[in-house]
């Protein structure tokens, strides 16, 4: 008797493009579609407050673009993502389109919710390091962290920076003049 095998559906950015356009947050990771709700009030406020920061900072110094969700970034054709936040330098400008951004940010920031705390931990964790995302930061409301995660270039990894917590202040190789009193962001 012949066994069914199910086939797997890849989802690619054309797929996506068909997407409803309904208040949701979609994104394909590894050719797999994943929906998620609308953040919850704290999860904006710490954005709200990150991006103030960051724009003000990238701004005064000419550094380059800081975008906050929902913008999408297609790092290929299977994989297209919507950080909460994120920062292009004026050396790779060029990857900012009039419809998305084509490629790696220099910087990526996820702020976790109960729905994506997983893949933001895990498999967005690998796909922005096999991608070239120079700086990787998960933000964790509750436990107030901020993760900072460098790309090891040659292996396509990220190793653990540091985790700041509560009320320290964060520094980024990314911006070497700025400093980040945690206490700022969490409102």
């Amino acid at each position: 008797m012949a066994r069914a095998v199910s086939e797997r559906v890849v989802l690619t950015y054309d797929d996506y493009l068909h997407l409803p356009n309904d208040g949701k947050r979609y994104e394909i990771l590894e050719g797999e579609i994943f929906v998620s709700p609308s953040p919850v009030t704290k999860h904006q406020i710490i954005s709200a407050n990150l991006l103030a920061i960051l724009h003000q900072h990238v701004r005064q110094h000419k550094l380059g673009m800081v975008l906050s969700a929902p913008t999408d970034v297609v790092l290929s054709y299977t994989n297209v993502v919507q950080p909460d936040l994120l920062f292009v330098s004026n050396a790779r400008k060029n990857i900012i389109t009039d419809k998305n951004i084509q490629g790696a940010p220099d910087l990526i920031v996820e702020i976790l919710s109960e729905t994506s705390a997983e893949q933001d931990r895990t498999t967005k964790k690998q796909i922005y390091a096999r991608h070239g995302v120079k700086e990787y930061w998960i933000i964790d409301p509750d436990r107030e962290t901020v993760e900072v995660y460098k790309l090891e270039p040659k292996r396509r990894v990220f190793q653990h920076v540091a985790t700041y917590q509560s009320d320290e202040t964060l520094r980024s190789a990314l911006f070497p003049q700025l400093e980040i009193t945690l206490a700022e962001l969490w409102g």
